[in-house]
C-alpha cells in the first residue's frame, strides 16, 4: 500500500490494526476511514480551554478528561471517533486506550466538519448508553449548544443554547463555566 493511501471497507478489527501502524489519526464510520485533518487556532484554543477547566474541576473527584488524541468506540463494531474533548467517570474506562463509557463529549465546530458533527456523528454518539451530554462549540463566534439526555425519556435530547455573557452548565459533571472562559484568547476572524 503506498503512503497516503487510505484503505476502505475494512472490518472494525482490521481498521484498529491498520491505524496502529499509522503516524496520524483516523476515524472509522460506516466501514469507511476518514483522516483527521488539521485544526485552526480558535478550534485548538476552545478545546484546550474547556479541557483544562474540566480537568481542574475534576481534580480530587472521580472522572477523567481527554483531548482529541483519545479514541472513543461507540459500539463493539465501531464507529471509532476522536472527540475534541471527552469525559468519562466510569471505572470501566480507567487505563483503557479506547474509551467506551463517556458521560460528556464536546466537539468544536468548523466549516468542513459541522454538518457531520451535528448529524451523523451525533446520531452515533446517542447510541452510547452512558453519554449524558453532547456539546457543540462554535469556533466562529461565542455560541455553545449543549444537548442533554432527558432522564425521563432516554431517547429524547434537550438542547440548551448559550450566547455571550452566559454561564454554560455541564450537568453531566456538575460544572458551571462562564462562556468567556471557554473563548478566552480566541480571536474571531
Amino acid at each position: 500500500m503506498s503512503t497516503g493511501e487510505i484503505p476502505q471497507d475494512l472490518t472494525p478489527q482490521q481498521f484498529l490494526e491498520w491505524e496502529e501502524q499509522q503516524s496520524e489519526r483516523y476515524e472509522y464510520f460506516d466501514g469507511k476511514i476518514y483522516h483527521r485533518t488539521g485544526i485552526t487556532v480558535a478550534h485548538n484554543t476552545v478545546c484546550l480551554n474547556l479541557g483544562c477547566e474540566i480537568n481542574s474541576y475534576l481534580r480530587g473527584k472521580p472522572g477523567w478528561v481527554f483531548m482529541s488524541a483519545m479514541k472513543l468506540q461507540v459500539t463493539e463494531d465501531g464507529p471509532f471517533f476522536y472527540p475534541d474533548v471527552v469525559v468519562t467517570c466510569d471505572e470501566r474506562d480507567e487505563g483503557r486506550d479506547i474509551l467506551q463509557y463517556p458521560c460528556l463529549v464536546a466537539e468544536a465546530l468548523w466549516p468542513n466538519t459541522e454538518a457531520f458533527d451535528r448529524g451523523d456523528k451525533f446520531a452515533q454518539y446517542r447510541r452510547i448508553p452512558t453519554l449524558q451530554e453532547y456539546v457543540l462549540i462554535d469556533c466562529g463566534q461565542q455560541s455553545v449548544e449543549s444537548f442533554r439526555r432527558d432522564n425521563s425519556s432516554p431517547n429524547t435530547w434537550i438542547c440548551h443554547f448559550y450566547r455571550p455573557g452566559s454561564v454554560v452548565t455541564f450537568d453531566s459533571i456538575g460544572l458551571r463555566l462562564p462562556i468567556d472562559t471557554i473563548y478566552e484568547k480566541v480571536r474571531f476572524q
